[in-house]
């Protein structure tokens, strides 16, 4: 159970869903760009219960309109729709894992032109945008409120959605290794397993399936780690960087450097892990981990990003040394725990 949502909360949005499958200009579903398992597992999971209950739906997320490697053969994909051409004007918009509307790129305009809008998440930095929220900071995984959602709207977990739900909830625990892994979290995975999806083709699909090219990729990016030991009081921060040009150089996308944050948090000589990817000119999606003394949800906040306390990020604007810089003067002025 969420217990963070209220039950008014609940109900006003299950009526809303309802309703909306009556009227001309349907549901919208949209999830962050750049999407991750847990934003199109999440997605994905509530398009397919909602069909299945006879309510049209389409899906979609802003551009480059591309799904990673990892994802490509995700139950409900064809649901998805180019951002061109999802309805203007939906009667309700659904987001997922979707912490601001700035994250959901071309389809922000969706926002404003929807005549509701149901925000389903769990960052705690999520402020709560839509017209209804269903937002469980508590929860390991928007996946784990999309599953109180489809149970209470009477869905039937069958094996596709389990499929999206599962694939969220192993992303965003790090495949059930992350703090938010409880004892619930591992109920609920036993209760899509039951479904007869595969968890070892699933976990090869989304961690073990990379092209060689992608393992010199990484070797670039390791290879230039940083470590600055005194940084917060002597937590220590450990980083690195892709350009553009790396990827053009290996001939791949974003998508193959997304889990070396979690390689380089590993390091023991610092509690706090950066990336930062560039993609575009003078722009960087800041990647941002801790090991647990540092909250990196209110570093990236006072950065203009959000996320949780081990797990965060934000964009950065300029040459890469300024924005490395902000981050120190930042680390330095968030509290250390013990």
């Amino acid at each position: 159970m969420t217990g963070a949502i209220s039950e008014d909360a609940w109900l006003r949005a299950l009526t809303l869903l309802r309703a909306a499958g009556e009227q001309s200009g349907g549901i919208v579903l949209a999830c962050h760009l750049n999407p991750d398992g847990d934003a199109l597992g999440s997605m994905l999971a509530t398009g397919l219960g909602l069909r299945q209950l006879g309510i049209p739906v389409q899906a979609s997320f802003s551009n480059p309109f591309r799904l990673p490697q990892a994802l490509t053969q995700l139950a409900g994909r064809e649901l998805l729709v180019p951002p061109e051409e999802v309805v203007a004007q939906p009667d309700v918009l659904m987001t997922f894992d979707t912490g601001s509307v700035d994250r959901l790129g071309d389809l922000a305009p969706l926002v404003a032109a929807a005549g509701d809008v149901i925000v389903v998440d769990h960052h705690v930095t999520n402020g709560g945008f839509g017209t209804h929220n269903l937002i469980d900071p508590q929860a390991a995984a928007t996946a784990v409120v999309v599953d109180e959602l489809l149970s209470r709207l009477g869905v039937e977990l069958d094996a596709a959605i389990a499929e999206c739900l599962y694939v969220g909830l192993s992303t965003d625990t790090a495949s059930f290794r992350g703090a938010a892994t409880s004892p619930s979290t591992h109920e609920l995975a036993a209760r899509l397993l039951a479904t007869g999806i595969r968890p070892d083709e699933i976990s090869r699909r989304l961690y073990d399936a990379r092209p060689v090219r992608s393992l010199h990729l990484l070797a670039d990016v390791l290879g230039r780690v940083v470590l600055e030991p005194g940084i917060a009081g002597g937590a220590g921060l450990s980083w690195s960087y892709v350009t553009q040009d790396d990827l053009s150089k290996h001939g791949l996308g974003m998508e193959w450097v997304e889990g070396v944050v979690d390689m380089i948090r590993g390091a023991e000589e610092s509690t706090v892990a950066m990336v930062a990817k560039q993609t575009g000119p003078g722009e960087w999606s800041i990647s941002l981990r801790s090991r647990g003394s540092v909250d990196v949800g209110a570093l990236s906040v006072r950065l203009g990003g959000g996320g949780h306390r081990l797990a965060a990020g934000f964009t950065g604007r300029g040459p890469l040394e300024n924005v490395v810089d902000a981050l120190r003067a930042a680390l330095d002025a968030v509290p250390v725990t013990s």
